[in-house]
């Protein structure tokens, strides 16, 4: 345990460095620690004129929450997105990545690290109306093709179709900058190692294979760690800037219905109570994802 008068004395060593970390602290403080003091709603009647005035009512609003009608299709919906974007989405930051680091034109390379990264800085709304615009059945992109080819608009917000576009929109937003930790990654990678490969006659398949994946694997782990902790939210603004009641059974997620039933009809005990569910599910999840990785393939985040 370090002493006291040890930490003082790095204090007034480095007391540069420790006077940047309080823009940090205080955000985290003011943003992050201090809300939490509205959990307390989550076991109240929560009256909004009246708030000191609120009844305590215990473990009434997660009942209530368990034996809604909705909560079973608003899970389900949540997993089966996250679940689906983890499974196609991850893997694809890791080939992005891998594709890249294979390219040898830097100017080729860095043209198309550009392209695939714009789609990042850009709003869910914007992406939102790009996708409307391109899958609409009047005057679609995509329908237009279909037509041309000799087949029938077809109409993709619709719950036969909607989860395939949230994964899509999300894939051609997210995945470019996702693959910005894996190259990072991959250019730590010594290159003694893929000469003494290429020297042993090793391919280029072989090379990712042996060199590149099992060198990056500790970021690869890092981030599947704390990508486990989000999969009860799915995409809470991109959800609510795509779907409508018509695709309410295959698309409300737990995030969207705090939004609905917590702003929409004012049950802020309610909606609260969801949310703290949500955030504990995540919580145990990173908790259990970094054991896991920890006794299996000895690395973890702590």
């Amino acid at each position: 345990m370090v002493s006291r008068k040890s930490f003082w004395y790095r204090v007034r060593k480095h007391w540069d460095m420790y006077l940047m970390l309080i823009p940090a602290l205080a955000f985290l403080i003011l943003f992050k620690y201090l809300p939490m003091w509205g959990i307390r709603i989550a076991f109240q009647d929560f009256n909004i004129f009246d708030p000191n005035g609120s009844e305590w009512v215990g473990f009434l609003n997660f009942q209530k929450l368990f034996a809604s009608k909705d909560f079973l299709t608003v899970l389900r919906n949540t997993l089966i997105i996250s679940f689906a974007k983890i499974l196609i989405l991850f893997p694809m930051g890791v080939i992005v990545a891998l594709i890249l680091n294979e390219v040898h034109s830097l100017w080729y390379k860095k043209t198309v690290q550009t392209i695939i990264y714009i789609p990042h800085f850009f709003s869910w709304i914007v992406v939102a109306g790009i996708f409307t615009s391109i899958l609409s059945t009047t005057n679609g992109l995509l329908n237009q093709l279909i037509e041309l080819l000799g087949g029938e608009a077809v109409n993709f917000i619709t719950p036969a179709w909607f989860r395939s576009v949230i994964v899509f929109s999300a894939g051609w937003k997210e995945v470019g900058w996702n693959a910005i930790v894996f190259i990072a990654a991959i250019a730590g990678v010594g290159q003694e190692m893929y000469e003494a490969a290429r020297i042993d006659g090793a391919g280029r398949l072989r090379q990712i294979w042996s060199i590149t994946l099992p060198s990056i694997m500790p970021t690869i782990i890092l981030m599947f760690i704390l990508r486990i902790g989000s999969i009860m939210n799915a995409g809470t603004e991109q959800i609510l800037a795509m779907y409508n009641p018509v695709v309410y059974n295959v698309g409300d997620v737990i995030g969207t219905y705090v939004y609905r039933i917590g702003l929409g009809k004012m049950d802020y005990s309610f909606s609260t109570a969801v949310g703290l569910f949500e955030s504990l599910v995540g919580f145990l999840l990173v908790m259990t994802g970094n054991w896991l990785s920890r006794r299996t393939v000895g690395s973890s985040i702590w």
